[in-house]
């Protein structure tokens, strides 16, 4: 039980810190944007109002989760290490790596067996509406 409100404070950090700071800019900077400027600040701000769903259910909202997961993890591990490792970090990288670091505790309290459980190992969804018995399809019968 400590792993859902956990989670439901890691939601809460998300709505609250990140929506604070995306949503001000989004709000509130004048000027031309460049477009990946208005793809990123967008997407993150729907993340952090997303995130609000996550305090009420946070197992449903567990995707989100994996979405943050996933893509610090991808900027950490394939973009910012490699620059730091070959001596060409920036400045916007190392801002960046601030701001991705944090997930590593999402790494701890995320509940990974559930994840396995219901993602991987739960049947899938089916594609298509399954016949009935008969073989007649629902829209053909009388």
């Amino acid at each position: 039980m400590w792993r859902i409100h956990m989670l439901r404070l890691a939601y809460l950090l998300m709505a609250g810190v990140m929506g604070f700071f995306v949503w001000q800019q989004v709000l509130f900077e004048t000027g031309p944007w460049p477009a990946p400027r208005v793809v990123a600040k967008s997407m993150l701000a729907a993340l952090a109002l997303l995130s609000l769903l996550g305090l009420r259910y946070p197992l449903q909202m567990l995707p989100l989760m994996l979405l943050e997961v996933l893509w610090k993890s991808i900027a950490i591990l394939l973009i910012i290490l490699p620059a730091w490792l070959t001596h060409r970090m920036t400045p916007d990288l190392h801002v960046l790596f601030t701001e991705c670091i944090g997930i590593v505790v999402v790494f701890l309290i995320m509940p990974w067996r559930h994840v396995w459980a219901r993602y991987f190992r739960h049947p899938a969804e089916a594609w298509h509406k399954a016949r009935p018995a008969g073989g007649v399809p629902p829209e053909a019968a009388p």
